[in-house]
């Protein structure tokens, strides 16, 4: 069978319709006081990125509370310790869009937000987000443009916070194993697996 690969949108908008009003209604240029909750409450978003480097996907967790909201156009995300790929960073150095998914632990409802971004690194900004001693290595300063609710079929499809597909992790490949077959047996999964614990807790901020 061959497949039929959709073109142009006159294709695109006969297959799914238009969107209800609602879909249309509950986007807003601004950080609207109804939607601030789901800033708050998050302990989680995914965070994404583009330019002519690439696309990427990243995620960033902490407390709820740890993206501050400046303003009704401004907010603050820190960026704490992680791989030092810095792919997200090298994509806004050239190309500032950014985009965030809002999950909220138990609520279906998750809360897209559009905009562009600059990086921080002046020594008042990074100690606003100062935990356990430890600083940021830089701060976001996110430039909202559009910011709207996705509903929630997607997480209830899921059963995501149901923990109704909680993974057996013995079936999932763990970093050292997944590391040591793509270097052909030449990096140390097994010794990576053990200590990977005890040294993500101790560099965790």
């Amino acid at each position: 069978m061959k497949n039929i690969v959709v073109k142009d949108l006159k294709t695109l908008e006969e297959i799914y319709g238009h969107p209800a009003e609602p879909s249309v209604l509950k986007e807003v240029d601004f950080i609207h006081p109804l939607y601030r909750p789901y800033i708050e409450a998050t302990p989680f978003v995914a965070l994404a990125t583009y330019s002519a480097d690439g696309m990427d996907v990243s995620p960033r967790g902490d407390e709820p509370g740890f993206i501050h909201i400046e303003d009704d156009h401004t907010l603050l995300l820190p960026d704490r310790r992680g791989n030092n790929r810095i792919d997200s960073m090298r994509n806004l150095l050239i190309n500032p869009a950014i985009a965030l998914l809002v999950l909220v632990p138990g609520i279906n409802e998750t809360l897209r937000i559009n905009g562009h971004a600059e990086i921080l690194i002046d020594e008042e900004t990074l100690a606003r987000f100062k935990y356990n001693n430890a600083l940021p290595r830089s701060v976001l300063r996110i430039h909202v443009e559009r910011v709207f609710f996705q509903c929630g079929r997607a997480l209830i499809r899921s059963g995501l916070w149901e923990n109704k597909y909680l993974a057996d992790k013995s079936t999932i490949p763990a970093p050292g194993q997944i590391l040591k077959s793509i270097s052909h047996q030449q990096f140390d999964g097994d010794k990576y697996d053990a200590q990977l614990p005890e040294r993500i807790m101790k560099t965790l901020y």
